[in-house]
């Protein structure tokens, strides 16, 4: 097959009987053979169509747009547009759709540049029909969705990439959980109320995060409460 021909055929989109009906699924990945080989497994499922496939990050949010689908798994490591920046173009355009990173690579860094980037996944390539199946199910129920072995290496680079917060914020944001109020927090550390809301903004800025439930939330989920 000529070069031209190959281009022709890395983007294409299904619109044949049943298209419409389940969960619908667009692949990308920039491997013809990876392309197929997960396509097979989907549409052996129930209630799983692939809708279409891209070989491109370009060509995903091209036909994300035009397809409006309801997961789109993407590989992370694309010649064009790598998958973390695809995911946030396909989201901004596609708010409802759920995107699941399926690659072959496991850093902390990669997992985590792909979760802030608002993929609802991460899957490695080894996975089981099973896992992927699951993935796609669950992604669509609004689930996080990573291959198991991942799940620690995603607590630790949100733990090793944040900022420590200092003894004072974390006793300010567990007194938030239980609910307190900035001047309640002020009296029983015996602080002023300027500085409590001092020590907040240090936390969100820390947490990446603009109120204070957020921060008290996210504190709590790194482990840091």
């Amino acid at each position: 097959m000529s070069d031209e021909k190959a281009d022709e055929k890395a983007m294409t989109e299904h619109t044949g009987q049943g298209a419409g009906d389940g969960l619908r699924v667009l692949l990308a990945d920039d491997h013809p053979v990876v392309r197929e080989g997960l396509c097979a497994i989907l549409e052996s499922a129930d209630g799983i169509t692939v809708v279409g496939q891209a070989g491109s990050g370009e060509e995903a949010v091209a036909l994300a747009a035009r397809l409006n689908p309801d997961i789109v798994l993407l590989d992370l490591r694309m010649g064009d547009m790598d998958g973390v920046a695809a995911t946030g173009h396909i989201l901004r355009q596609c708010p409802g759709c759920k995107v699941v990173i399926v690659t072959t690579y496991e850093s902390d860094a990669d997992i985590l540049r792909a979760v802030e980037a608002g993929a609802a996944g991460y899957l490695l390539k080894g996975s089981t029909r099973a896992e992927l199946v699951s993935a796609v199910r669950g992604a669509a129920r609004g689930e996080t969705v990573l291959t198991p072995s991942l799940a620690g290496k995603l607590v630790r680079a949100r733990t090793v990439d944040a900022p420590p917060l200092s003894e004072r914020e974390c006793e300010v944001l567990r007194l938030v959980s239980q609910g307190l109020t900035n001047a309640e927090i002020g009296r029983k550390l015996f602080i002023g109320e300027a500085t409590v809301k001092t020590h907040l903004l240090r936390a969100y800025r820390k947490l990446d995060v603009t109120d204070r439930t957020a921060a008290a939330i996210t504190a709590f989920e790194r482990g840091l409460l």
